[in-house]
């Protein structure tokens, strides 16, 4: 049995405050005790001084863009353009150039207080699109990459099949993507077995340009046990496409082909209508807000309110990586929010704690994280209280202050299913996160 104290801990509840004191007991990975106002806590406790949350999920990642940090904002561009720069980072990338890169980028996550990631894996066979030996070798690189730096992940294995709505082939970098058609790519998903228990396997769609609307249904019958993710109206022009393709938005398009429901997690979801905002809520699809990506790339402002109010579970994810840091997720959906609005106080410092938690988990498949409650997987993270970006807020605004102050910086201890993973800000298994990041980078690039 390991046994923490924190000085505060947030136990859940949207309008909830923190609890003082909080005896955090731990056998075999799991909460066996969480005991309140504890004053003489058990020899050998770790003291936790700040606040300790769950651990935080970050359900929406593409671990191969961090090499892109830096390098894309040189003149004007899109999306589109963006996209250009991303497909020649991919096409350089070999299963121990993605090992080393993933393996920073998922450490780089642990010390922002990450304990579990969704990856959103569409890089899948070698150059020219010839499949590696194993298949799932790209797959493979990822789940030990996050055994590696500690955390749990679900490999949300995306089918790309065309380059547009209207179905023309993948050309240039985007052969390394495809599969041929749904059917080939679930033979080779169904044959990859993660078998560690750090990992889940779950689906993707990519999104209604890169899968046509009869494959769908065939992703959607493989996904019946597992996450199933799918990109949606991340972009204005991907929506004039599927209008004037199929003549439906295309959060219409998945509501007819099955895919939207209480498994499946729309990420962005930026550009809808009202109609699309009562589906998505109506069928209790989650949605994954990427603020900080959202904004790098110029998609604009989702209806994040109007959203959590139709039915739809919110969460959070760092997508490119432009920045890994859930806090300044969490916070942006709110501000963006003011933006839009000219108004304050759309989302509790509660509610968006818990997107940046159990509503992340549970979007991953991990139903069993996300709270510190007895039996739920031992994850905690400890944030400062006494920084120059938190100090001076007191015990009851302290969710408060780290939603809309702390960064990824102010993160000191990480616990992920009982183990310490980051101790004093340093991360106990890749001491030089930094040195693995700069390496890593130029390899990539070189």
């Amino acid at each position: 049995m390991t046994a923490y104290l924190a000085e505060l801990a947030w136990l859940g509840g949207n309008g909830a405050g923190p609890r003082r004191d909080v005896l955090v007991e731990i056998t075999d990975g799991r909460f066996t005790a969480v005991t309140p106002g504890v004053t003489e806590p058990p020899a050998g406790a770790t003291r936790l001084a700040g606040l300790t949350v769950p651990g935080l999920a970050n359900a929406h990642s593409h671990a191969f863009h961090r090499a892109l940090r830096g390098r894309t904002h040189a003149g004007k561009g899109t999306f589109w353009t963006w996209r250009t720069a991303m497909y020649a980072l991919a096409d350089r990338l070999d299963p121990d150039t993605y090992l080393a890169l993933a393996t920073a980028t998922y450490t780089e996550m642990a010390l922002a207080g990450v304990t579990c990631v969704g990856e959103f894996h569409y890089l899948h066979h070698g150059p020219g699109g010839t499949p590696y030996a194993d298949p799932n070798e790209m797959s493979a690189v990822l789940v030990e990459a996050a055994r590696r730096a500690g955390l749990r992940i679900t490999l949300l294995d995306a089918a790309y099949l065309t380059s547009t709505v209207d179905g023309k082939p993948l050309v240039g970098p985007q052969v390394r993507f495809g599969d041929g058609d749904a059917a080939r790519w679930a033979a080779r998903v169904g044959a990859f077995q993660p078998d560690s228990a750090h990992a889940k396997l779950g689906a993707a769609i990519h999104s209604v340009r890169a899968v046509p609307v009869e494959q769908m249904p065939s992703i959607v019958e493989f996904a019946t046990r597992m996450p199933l993710h799918v990109h949606l109206s991340e972009q204005r022009k991907e929506n004039e496409a599927c209008l004037a393709h199929y003549h439906r938005t295309p959060t219409q398009v998945l509501a007819d082909t099955g895919v939207l429901g209480p498994r499946t997690t729309a990420i962005h979801a930026t550009h809808l209508t009202d109609l699309d905002r009562t589906e998505l809520g109506d069928t209790d699809t989650g949605v994954c807000f990427c603020p900080t990506t959202e904004r790098d790339l110029a998609d604009g402002i989702g209806p994040a309110r109007a959203l959590a109010d139709a039915g739809s579970p919110l969460c959070l994810g760092s997508d490119s990586h432009a920045v890994i840091d859930l806090f300044e997720e969490a916070r942006a959906v709110e501000l963006d929010e003011r933006l839009r609005s000219e108004r304050r106080g759309h989302f509790s410092a509660g509610e968006l704690m818990r997107a940046a938690t159990a509503a992340g988990h549970a979007a991953l498949g991990w139903s069993d994280a996300g709270t510190i409650t007895v039996g739920a997987r031992a994850d905690l993270v400890t944030v400062r209280l006494d920084s120059v970006r938190t100090a001076g807020a007191g015990a009851g605004d302290a969710v408060a202050a780290v939603i809309f102050g702390a960064t990824a910086a102010d993160v000191t201890h990480v616990i992920a299913d009982g183990r310490e993973i980051v101790r004093d800000g340093v991360h106990c298994g890749l001491p030089d996160v930094a040195g693995a990041l700069r390496a890593a980078v130029e390899a990539v690039w070189a």
